[in-house]
C-alpha cells in the first residue's frame, strides 16, 4: 500500500482538497474556501497545513468564530448545499463561539463543517490556557457542548482516526435527507502528530446525490388523496429549492390549477407574481396564504418542516384536513400526522403531475380574488408615508423596487422577517435568502459575506435591525478587506421592536426592549433615546456609509452606493412601530397564567381560547 507522512491537519487539508459531489452528471467541488480565526490549537497545526500549501484552498480570515460560521452557512444555504466552507478555531473561547452556529446550520438542514481546536489527548500539560476542567471526567472537553448541535460529532485522539472521522463528516454532509452541522474536534498536539496516510484516502472523491424517486404505491396513495380534495393547496419549502424542483412545482401546480403558498426558505423559488402564487403563509405571512390555508382540506407540504411559523403553531389548519408530506427527510415527512411520501421533491412533483393527468382543480376563484386583494394591500405598505419620518415598509419598498433582477436579499431576526415573507417581491429565482429556522440575530450581517462569496457577481442586500448589528457584524470588516460590495441596510428603530411589539401584544408594558437611558428619577431604562451613530462606526471599519432620514435620501444613497467599489451601509432611521401586523394567524407564546395586569389576563384567556383550536399533532 502506498503511503505519505503526513501531519493530522496536514491530511485533513489535502482530504478536504480533494472532495467532490455529483448532482445529475454535474460535478462540484466540495471544499474551495476555509475560514479561520487563528490561535493556539490550531495556528500550528491546520494553520501550518494551510501556509505551507500543496493544495488549492483559499484560507479566509474571520473575524469572530460564530460570525464567520454563520457567513459559511449562509454561502452553502446559496450554494443549495453543493459547497460548504470549512470553519477552524483555536481551543476554549473560540470554539464555543462555533456552538450557536452550528444551532442554526442544524435547524436548517444546512452542512456546517466546524474545526474547533481542543486540549491536548496526551492530557501532559493539563491544564491549558483556555481549558475548563470537569471534576467528573478527564476526556471530557467544552467541545461536548457540540453534541447537541451537531448531526455528526468526533474527536480525533490519534492521527489515524481522521480517516474514518472524515469519511463519516463527508456522509453527513453530503446527506440530503440527515445534513447539518457536523464538528471534528481536534486536540492540539494530534493536529502536529504525523501518521503514513495512505494515498487511497487523499485521493479524489466523488460523492454522488441521488435523487431519492417516489415508489408507485407512494404516488398512488397521495394522487388519490388529491383526487378527492375539494379545496388543495401546495406549500413550497426549502426542499424544493434545493433538490432544483423549481419548474416541477411549476408544473405541478398549473398542470392541477392547485395554488400554491410559500415558506421563508421557499420564497422565490417562483415568481412572485405566478398567478398561483398566494404568497407567504403562517405566521409571517400574508392574508392570502393564510385565508386559503385555513380552509384547505388537503395540504401537499413540499420540503418543508413545518415549524410553528409555518403552521401558526398548528392554528391554521383544520383539525380534519388531510396533510401530504413530501419530503427525502423522514423525520419531517411524518409531522402533522401525514401521510409521508419519502423522496426527492422534484421526482416526486413530476411524478404526481403525471398521475394527476386530466384533473383539474375548478375552484380557484377564491384563490385568484385573494392574491388580487393581497397585492393590493401590499401595494399600500409600501406607499406608506407619516408625516413624523420614514416608515418601515416604506424604506423597504424603495430598496425592493430599486432592486434589479437576480439581486438577492437576505434577512434572519426582528420585524423585517415578517415585513419580507409578506411585502417583499424577489427579482428573480432564489434571490430571498432567509434564516428563519434559528432565526439567528447576526446572521444577516455575517450570512451576507457568504452569499456574496456564493455569488460575487450579483448584489446583496441584507436587511437587518439596530439590535442586530449591536449583537453581531464583525464581517463587515472581512467584506472590507475582500473587496466585496455588500449593502447592508439597517432599519434603526432604537430597540428591539419586534420584541416590544410581541410583548405589548401580550399584554405587558414595554420593558427592556427599547435603547434608552436609565432615568435617574425612575430607576428604569426608560428615559432619552440613546443617539446611536452607526453610519459612522462602519465608517470606521471602512465602508462606504450614508444616513438616511427622507425616501429622497434613501433614494440617492441606493444609487451612489453602485458607484462605490467597497461595502456600503445604509442607516436607516425608521419610525418605531411601522413594521406590519399578523394576517389571519397566531404565534403561541408562553403567556403568564397568573398577573395582577388585566391586560395579560386578557391575553392569557386568548392564548386558551386559541390553544382549544389548534390541531395536537
Amino acid at each position: 500500500m502506498e503511503t505519505i507522512r503526513l501531519t493530522m491537519a496536514q491530511a485533513l487539508v489535502r482530504f478536504l482538497d480533494n472532495q467532490y459531489v455529483e448532482l445529475d452528471g454535474l460535478e462540484n467541488k466540495f471544499v474551495n474556501s476555509m475560514f479561520g480565526v487563528f490561535g493556539h490549537g490550531c495556528v500550528v497545526g491546520v494553520g501550518q497545513a494551510l501556509q505551507q500549501g500543496g493544495h488549492q484552498i483559499r484560507f479566509l480570515q474571520g473575524k469572530n468564530e460564530q460570525n464567520m460560521a454563520l457567513a459559511a452557512m449562509a454561502f452553502a444555504k446559496q450554494r443549495n448545499r453543493l459547497e460548504i466552507i470549512p470553519c477552524v478555531s483555536s481551543i476554549g473561547p473560540g470554539a464555543m463561539n462555533m456552538v450557536t452556529a452550528a444551532g442554526c446550520a442544524t435547524a436548517n438542514r444546512i452542512p456546517l463543517l466546524l474545526l474547533p481546536g481542543d486540549t491536548f489527548a496526551c492530557r501532559q500539560p493539563d491544564p491549558v490556557l483556555q481549558q475548563a476542567e470537569f471534576f467528573t471526567s478527564f476526556g471530557r472537553t467544552v467541545t461536548d457542548a457540540f453534541r447537541g448541535v451537531c448531526h455528526y460529532f468526533d474527536r480525533i485522539e490519534r492521527p489515524e482516526q481522521l480517516m474514518t472521522a472524515a469519511i463519516h463528516a463527508m456522509r453527513v454532509l453530503t446527506d440530503p435527507a440527515d445534513t447539518g452541522a457536523v464538528c471534528l474536534a481536534m486536540p492540539q498536539d494530534v493536529e502536529g502528530e504525523a501518521y503514513d496516510y495512505p494515498v487511497s484516502f487523499l485521493r479524489r472523491r466523488v460523492w454522488h446525490l441521488e435523487r431519492r424517486a417516489i415508489t408507485a404505491a407512494q404516488t398512488d396513495r397521495a394522487a388519490a388523496i388529491l383526487r378527492e380534495a375539494k379545496r388543495p393547496l401546495v406549500i413550497a419549502g426549502g426542499g424544493v429549492r434545493y433538490s432544483f424542483a423549481h419548474e416541477a412545482l411549476r408544473g405541478f401546480c398549473e398542470s392541477t390549477g392547485i395554488p400554491f403558498c410559500e415558506t421563508q426558505a421557499g420564497k422565490s423559488v417562483l415568481p412572485w407574481d405566478h398567478p398561483l402564487n398566494l404568497g407567504g403563509v403562517g405566521v409571517t405571512g400574508g392574508q392570502a396564504a393564510n385565508v386559503i390555508a385555513r380552509d384547505a382540506d388537503v395540504i401537499l407540504a413540499v420540503g418543508t418542516r413545518l415549524t410553528d411559523f409555518t403552521t401558526a403553531s398548528k392554528w391554521l389548519f383544520r383539525e380534519d384536513a388531510k396533510v401530504i408530506g413530501l419530503n427525502i427527510c423522514p423525520f419531517d415527512a411524518v409531522k402533522m400526522d401525514a401521510e409521508p411520501i419519502i423522496c426527492d421533491a422534484r421526482e416526486g412533483l413530476n411524478a404526481l403531475t403525471e398521475a394527476l393527468k386530466g384533473y383539474r382543480y375548478q375552484e380557484s376563484a377564491a384563490a385568484q380574488a385573494a392574491i388580487r386583494e393581497w397585492n393590493g394591500i401590499v401595494d399600500g405598505w409600501y406607499a406608506a408615508r407619516s408625516d413624523k419620518g420614514l416608515c418601515q415598509t416604506r424604506a423597504l419598498g424603495i430598496i425592493n423596487e430599486f432592486m434589479k433582477k437576480g439581486d438577492i436579499a437576505v434577512g434572519s431576526a426582528g420585524s423585517l422577517p415578517g415585513d419580507m415573507q409578506r411585502l417583499f417581491r424577489p427579482t428573480g429565482r432564489d434571490c430571498y435568502h432567509m434564516e428563519y429556522g434559528f432565526s439567528n440575530m447576526g446572521y444577516e450581517t455575517n450570512g451576507a459575506l457568504g452569499v456574496k462569496l456564493a455569488c460575487p457577481d450579483r448584489e446583496v442586500y441584507t436587511f437587518f435591525g439596530d439590535g442586530t448589528y449591536l449583537m453581531a457584524h464583525s464581517e463587515l470588516v472581512t467584506c472590507v478587506q475582500e473587496g466585496l460590495r455588500v449593502h447592508f441596510c439597517l432599519f434603526d428603530n432604537s430597540g428591539w421592536g419586534c420584541i416590544e411589539n410581541l410583548q405589548n401584544n401580550q399584554g405587558s408594558d414595554t420593558f427592556g426592549t427599547v435603547f434608552r437611558f436609565r432615568n435617574p428619577e425612575t430607576g428604569e431604562l426608560d428615559g432619552a433615546p440613546i443617539p446611536l451613530d452607526f453610519a459612522k462606526n462602519a465608517e470606521g471599519y471602512g465602508l462606504k456609509t450614508y444616513t438616511i432620514r427622507t425616501e429622497e435620501e434613501l433614494k440617492a444613497a441606493l444609487a451612489d452606493a453602485l458607484t462605490q467599489d467597497k461595502p456600503v451601509l445604509y442607516d436607516i432611521k425608521v419610525l418605531p412601530g411601522t413594521m406590519t401586523p399578523g394576517y389571519e394567524s397566531w404565534w403561541r407564546v408562553g403567556v403568564a397564567e397568573v398577573s395582577e395586569q388585566p391586560r395579560v389576563q386578557k391575553a392569557y384567556e386568548s392564548l386558551m381560547e386559541h390553544v382549544a383550536v389548534t390541531r395536537k399533532f
